[in-house]
C-alpha cells in the first residue's frame, strides 16, 4: 500500500519510519530535501504553488502533517488551508480516490479558559487566527470527496524537544495553567492505528491519559532530576487567560478505537527521554 505523506517534519518523518518498517510504501512531500526512509522516495513540492502537485503519484492513503514555519495568520492560512484544499484538489483527480485522508489539528481549536473537560463534541471557539485558521482546514477535511479523520494534537514533545526539562533544571516556576501533551511516537502511532481501521470517526483528540498543569510537570522533572526547588514565580504580570487558555483534553474515543498509547502520560514519556531511550 502505497502512503503519502504531506508535510515529513516532526511527526510526519516518524510516521514515514513506523510505516515503511511495516511494509508500506511511503512517499514523503515536503519543501525542503530530505532522505526517504528506507522503501520510500521524496516528492519535493510546495503545497500551496499552482500545479506543484500535478506530478504526485497516485496514493492508497494519505496524511496531511504540514506545519506553519511562522506564527502569523498568513503562515497558518498557507499552512492550514491553501495547502489542505491543494492536497485535496490533487487527491480527488486520482483515478480511485484514496482509502482516507488524516489531518493533524491541534487542540488550540478549544477555547476554554477554566480547566474544563474537553473532547470531540466540545464547542470550538478558539481565541486566535491559529485555531481559527484550524478549523478551516478541518472543514475542508470534512467535505473532500472521500473519508477524512481530524486528529487534533496536543502539545508535542519528544527527542530534541527537550525545553521543558531544561526549565525544570534551571529552576523554573511553572503556573496553574493546565496543559495538555503527546509523545511524538504516539502522535505518529494514533495517526498509522486510525489509517488501519475500517471505519475511523470524522475526529479524534489526540493526547494523553493525563493533563496536568505547568507547575506539576515542571515540580515532577525537578525532582526526578535533583535539581533546585523551583524559583519564585515572575513577578512581571502574567499574560492575558484567554491567550493562554487552559482545559483539560480527553482522549477516550482515541482509546475506544484501539489505540494503546506507549506512553500514556508526561512520566513515562520524559523518564524515557531521560534515560536516554529515546534520544
Amino acid at each position: 500500500m502505497r502512503a503519502l505523506i504531506a508535510g515529513a517534519g516532526y511527526v510526519g518523518a516518524a510516521l514515514a519510519q513506523g510505516l515503511a518498517a511495516a511494509g508500506h510504501e511511503v512517499v514523503l512531500l515536503r519543501r525542503s530535501e530530505m532522505p526517504p526512509p528506507p522503501g520510500g522516495r521524496a516528492f519535493r513540492a510546495d503545497l500551496t504553488a499552482p500545479g506543484a502537485l500535478d506530478a504526485l503519484p497516485a496514493t492508497d492513503l494519505a496524511f496531511y502533517t504540514a506545519a506553519a514555519d511562522e506564527r502569523s495568520d498568513d503562515a497558518y492560512r498557507r499552512a492550514y488551508v491553501e495547502g489542505v484544499a491543494r492536497l485535496i484538489e490533487r487527491l480527488a483527480r486520482q483515478p480511485a480516490p484514496p482509502r482516507r485522508l488524516l489531518f493533524t489539528s491541534s487542540t488550540a481549536v478549544y477555547g476554554q479558559q477554566d480547566g474544563e473537560w474537553v473532547d470531540e463534541s466540545s464547542a470550538t471557539e478558539p481565541a486566535d487566527f491559529g485555531g481559527r485558521r484550524l478549523l478551516e482546514g478541518e472543514a475542508l477535511v470534512r467535505a473532500a470527496p472521500f473519508p477524512g479523520t481530524v486528529l487534533r494534537l496536543g502539545g508535542i514533545y519528544g527527542p530534541g524537544r527537550s525545553s521543558l526539562i531544561e526549565r525544570a533544571r534551571s529552576g523554573a516556576a511553572g503556573g496553574p495553567t493546565f496543559t495538555n501533551r503527546i509523545h511524538r511516537d504516539d502522535a505518529a502511532g494514533a495517526l498509522a492505528h486510525l489509517a488501519r481501521l475500517p471505519a475511523a470517526a470524522p475526529c479524534y483528540v489526540g493526547v494523553d491519559s493525563e493533563p496536568a498543569t505547568e507547575a506539576d510537570v515542571l515540580d515532577w522533572l525537578a525532582r526526578r532530576l535533583g535539581a533546585p526547588a523551583a524559583s519564585a514565580p515572575s513577578a512581571a504580570p502574567p499574560a492575558p487567560r484567554r491567550a493562554r487558555g487552559s482545559k483539560r483534553c480527553r482522549n477516550a474515543l482515541l482509546l475506544a478505537s484501539g489505540y494503546r498509547f506507549r506512553y500514556p502520560s508526561y512520566r513515562e514519556g520524559y523518564e524515557a527521554l531521560l534515560d536516554g531511550h529515546d534520544a
